[in-house]
């Protein structure tokens, strides 16, 4: 296949053997220990979109960048739909199977039926279109990509207000992933409604912070 400009080979490729539109998955706060996690589709126009110059993974991307494509995205996708899957359910479900029912809540709500998925690294099952995971997908298919900045803005600005009710564990400069200030605040404050207790570093320091409650 000729490699297209702004990573679009892929769907379009797709699109002219008559299997579009095309949804790219991605997520964001699979790593986190705190607050959920966000899974993203999106469907993107064949058509190249300046606004989407330089769209590429979230995380290798600036805040200020990402709040820009942000915006495009959203004003250029043919759909999106973004999904917070709670602590309390990663919990229940672990975090694969979190990540894979927001992935199929995510799709569902796009309000059209892409003719073909693509998903960053693993299969999601239970879709009824055909699908390929990309390993790098971010870095390898648009819209991937613009789903991996949906994700991750819309889950660090649900952070950042979380931050209001959680105010002592600096959650508005980690975002909920396991730093040392952050484990730190844990064994000080305890784990909150919101800390994923099935992750050993929040189960580890919240029975430190429960143990100096007796002594």
């Amino acid at each position: 296949m000729r490699r297209l400009k702004q990573l679009r080979t892929y769907e379009v490729a797709l699109s002219k053997a008559g299997l579009g539109p095309v949804a790219g998955i991605d997520e964001a706060g699979r790593g986190a220990c705190f607050g959920p996690v966000t899974i993203a589709a999106c469907v993107l126009p064949d058509k190249p979109i300046p606004a989407l110059d330089g769209l590429t993974d979230s995380k290798k991307l600036t805040p200020a960048k990402r709040a820009s494509l942000y915006d495009a995205i959203l004003t250029s996708s043919d759909a999106h739909c973004v999904v917070h899957i709670p602590a309390a359910e990663v919990d229940r479900r672990g975090i694969h199977n979190a990540n894979l029912d927001g992935a199929r809540l995510a799709v569902a709500g796009l309000g059209l039926a892409p003719g073909f998925t693509l998903v960053d690294a693993f299969r999601v099952p239970g879709l009824t279109m055909p699908q390929l995971p990309i390993i790098g997908g971010d870095y390898t298919a648009r819209c991937i990509a613009a789903a991996s900045v949906l994700a991750k803005v819309s889950r660090d600005r649900l952070i950042t207000k979380m931050a209001e009710t959680f105010p002592d564990y600096g959650l508005e400069s980690h975002k909920g992933y396991g730093t040392a200030a952050h484990m730190d605040a844990v064994r000080r404050h305890g784990a909150s409604a919101e800390h994923r207790y099935t992750y050993a570093n929040v189960a580890a320091a919240h029975e430190m912070y429960m143990r100096s409650r007796t002594q």
